[in-house]
């Protein structure tokens, strides 16, 4: 039975076990310890250098990284198959998950690092929200352009692409930032939700943000450093945060990627 190292909240994560549900593929997955301060050793520690989640251990093969996960299962488990048979559906594809992957994961973890860890108070807050909140309303029309009038993101049926969207439209809900009721998003995650593979992974990810109150507090007793990579980093950097990652470093709270030295 393959492993899945991942965390509940990890948008990442969430791709990987939509896929292998979808798959009807059995796994079992566990939230390393030291996860969150970088500091996970061990079989996760070995599989992923980086110390991210997701990685997944398959018998001797040893992968990390959602997409690569993504395409080692496709390859491995065609059926059923997650992407379109046409190339440039594929592509299409791909792209929604790669603009998902970058610029709407860092929109969406840099409001977890003000809601839940607390990075900014009071007027900087809301200034930096404010912001986010426009970056998510211009992704979600971009989105729910590609969508059109498709019942799903990758045509008649569901896919690659909408498993995609899913963890990140599902957090701008949770934030309070999510379209309309009526709205062909709304409808269609209305319509994701009914699939069996996507409530479980959405029932895990309530039950682990409900236990983010605590969150600061952990942050601030040295028990987490967040990762601040590539494009979370751009995010900081261009909608109001210079200061908050300029006390990170100082305070130590904040890490970037493998290789650290």
């Amino acid at each position: 039975m393959m492993m899945l190292y991942e965390h509940p909240l990890s948008s990442y994560a969430q791709k990987v076990k939509i896929a292998l549900r979808e798959k009807g593929l059995a796994f079992t997955a566990e939230t390393p310890a030291g996860l969150g301060a970088g500091t996970a050793a061990g079989p996760f520690g070995a599989a992923s250098p980086r110390n991210e989640v997701p990685a997944l251990i398959d018998g001797d093969a040893r992968i990390f990284d959602s997409t690569i996960i993504l395409e080692y299962l496709e390859d491995k488990h065609p059926s059923p198959p997650l992407l379109p048979r046409d190339p440039a559906a594929r592509a299409e594809a791909r792209m929604i998950e790669d603009v998902c992957d970058t610029l709407y994961e860092a929109v969406n973890w840099g409001l977890g690092e003000i809601r839940w860890f607390k990075r900014a108070q009071g007027e900087q807050a809301e200034k930096m929200t404010a912001t986010a909140a426009r970056q998510t309303a211009e992704l979600q029309r971009w989105l729910a352009e590609k969508l059109g009038g498709k019942p799903w993101f990758n045509g008649d049926s569901f896919g690659w692409a909408d498993l995609s969207v899913a963890p990140y439209l599902n957090r701008s809900f949770h934030y309070g930032l999510g379209t309309p009721a009526g709205s062909a998003l709304a409808l269609w995650r209305d319509r994701l939700r009914e699939r069996p593979s996507v409530a479980a992974t959405f029932k895990e990810f309530d039950a682990a943000a409900d236990g983010m109150a605590s969150a600061a507090d952990r942050l601030a007793s040295g028990q987490i450093r967040r990762e601040y990579r590539d494009h979370r980093l751009e995010w900081m950097m261009k909608s109001g945060g210079v200061q908050i990652v300029l006390d990170g470093l100082a305070k130590g709270n904040i890490r970037f990627t493998w290789p650290l030295g």
